[in-house]
């Protein structure tokens, strides 16, 4: 059946769909349109659009990414092996944190490029959130963006990779056709990202904005990276850079709101990430940079509200409805808080900030136990995740473990958490004064102080420190110098045979100094004779 020129059946119903999918989008049913795009996927494989759109605005789960990839009917329409290449391309996109997982290149590759119409001038920098509210890096395509982006492509730039990248075996042969496209490498930022292992984030997707510098893929990635590490400067060049060539996209503006967020200045950055919500009602990390900026002054409603707006946008991503539990948690609605993390556990089972977030939970409501097997579980699947040193991210994690340690009385342990907690940040006065207080439990005072005096030169004005130290040293002071020590001084009673003894001492030494007199006046009779005669003559 030929429905026009030249077309097949199944492009033809594929490009019905997607634009169906289209208008529902435009009237904000988005489960519709949703629904949609996964039957134009099934008429046509190669209908990319339709995918992107599933992935770019988080309208599926991660459970419903990895059945849609499995349900695509790959026999049909193409080959065996163009079906192994297309799966690949598209696992690619999928989202990243619900399993824990290896990096794909086993060692950052290195990327040059030809000197031939270098654009390393225009870096184009970008960032992510603060440590304690991650913003869900999200692909951005716009009109203006992918045209750059083509333009780019068809540059005789190709990318020379300095030591043969080498594939995790266990991942699938068709993915090594991709390393030398930067969609590949942005891939592997992305779970670089999610792994919190920033610093090779950035660096990564440095080298890729030197190659194409409005990555449409990789902007939102190093925004997020920059917000993370605060790098002010670097996000300030980037925002001005952007805003000047493209002042009519949402993550322009997203760029400046971030700079003025890491600054403190929350009123700007309000302004401004409103803007970007303006020009794309749909871009979903805005609303949670929006929602964070009034999360930072504790204006809990407008920040639940705006993570409720992102929450129906991001129907499949987990960050919304895990930071309305945490602001639930901060105004004391446990239960509610409980409801949301346990929501945001059911999109992405495998995140260690979810386990984490219900272990304070439990440790809030007195329920140590269940709080140290939160807390315990979410560090096995970091340590999965990260093979080597843990990031300074989870310090909080290492001390609250330690923290409910100490609870549960296993003193032990908790020393052991709280001095790996101080590896990652070495300069917290909290981790010090959880330190001492430790020590003062196990009634190791001279260590105490020790601690409580390093807390107090990082943090001069620690209430805690303050008033524990005081309360160390007066129970330092009355604590007994060594074991068994009597409370009093016992009275000293001399037995009659000494005081003879100490009798004849005395009379010797008295018989002995009258002798010596005796002496010293004979020669003082001699001298004044001498004296005499000398004064005759």
């Amino acid at each position: 059946m030929i429905l026009f020129d030249n077309v097949p059946e199944n492009q033809a119903l594929a490009a019905f769909y997607l634009l169906k999918g289209k208008v529902l989008e435009g009237m904000d049913n988005r489960g519709l349109a949703a629904d949609c795009y996964k039957r134009a996927l099934s008429f046509d494989i190669y209908c990319f659009e339709a995918f992107d759109l599933l992935i770019k605005y988080q309208m599926l789960s991660a459970t419903e990414e990895q059945e849609l990839l499995q349900s695509i009917p790959t026999e049909s329409n193409c080959s065996t092996e163009e079906a192994q290449v297309i799966k690949a391309l598209y696992e690619l996109r999928l989202k990243k944190y619900h399993t824990p997982q290896t990096q794909i290149i086993k060692s950052t590759p290195l990327i040059f490029i030809s000197k031939v119409n270098d654009t390393s001038s225009n870096d184009v920098k970008s960032l992510p959130s603060t440590p304690n509210l991650h913003i869900t890096p999200t692909s951005i395509s716009t009109p203006m963006v992918m045209k750059n982006n083509e333009k780019n492509l068809r540059k005789n730039q190709k990318l020379q990779i300095d030591n043969q990248m080498q594939v995790d075996p266990f991942e699938n042969v068709a993915i090594s056709r991709f390393q030398g496209s930067l969609d590949f490498y942005v891939a592997q930022a992305e779970m670089f990202y999610y792994n919190c292992d920033y610093s090779k984030c950035i660096g990564l997707t440095e080298q890729i904005l030197k190659k194409d510098p409005y990555h449409d893929g990789c902007l939102p990635l190093h925004i997020s990276c920059l917000v993370e590490l605060k790098q002010s400067n670097k996000l300030f060049s980037l925002a001005h850079t952007l805003i000047d060539l493209y002042p009519n996209l949402a993550i322009s503006w997203f760029a400046v709101g971030c700079y003025y967020y890491i600054n403190g200045t929350s009123d700007n950055a309000r302004r401004y990430l409103a803007k970007a919500t303006c020009l794309d009602r749909l871009f979903g990390p805005a609303w949670l940079a929006y929602g964070h900026s009034f999360a930072i002054e504790s204006e809990h409603d407008q920040a639940m509200a705006a993570y409720f707006k992102a929450s129906q946008l991001m129907k499949g991503c987990h960050l919304p409805l895990l930071y309305i539990g945490l602001e639930c948690g901060l105004t004391n609605n446990v239960r509610l808080a409980e409801k949301f993390f346990q929501q945001a556990q059911n999109i992405a089972p495998e995140d260690p900030f979810i386990m984490h977030e219900k272990g304070v939970i439990c440790f809030q409501n007195q329920d140590f136990e269940s709080a140290e097997k939160h807390f315990n579980e979410a560090l096995e699947k970091i340590n999965k995740i990260k093979k080597g040193p843990i990031p300074p991210t989870w310090a909080p994690l290492l001390n609250n473990l330690g923290h409910t340690c100490r609870k549960l009385k296993k003193y032990e342990e908790a020393l052991d958490f709280h001095s790996q907690a101080l590896l990652l940040q070495p300069q917290s006065a909290s981790t010090f004064s959880a330190i001492a207080y430790v020590h003062v439990l196990m009634e190791n005072y001279d260590e105490a102080v020790d601690w409580f005096h390093k807390a107090l030169g990082l943090k001069r004005d620690d209430t805690f420190s303050t008033t524990m130290l005081n309360y160390v040293i007066e129970q330092w002071a009355d604590r007994q110098p060594f074991a068994d020590c009597p409370e009093e001084i016992p009275k000293f009673t001399p037995s009659k045979s000494r005081n003879v003894t100490i009798e004849n001492n005395l009379s010797s030494v008295n018989t002995g100094s009258n002798m010596s007199l005796t002496n010293n006046e004979t020669q003082g009779e001699s001298v004044e004779m001498s004296v005499d005669m000398s004064l005759d003559m």
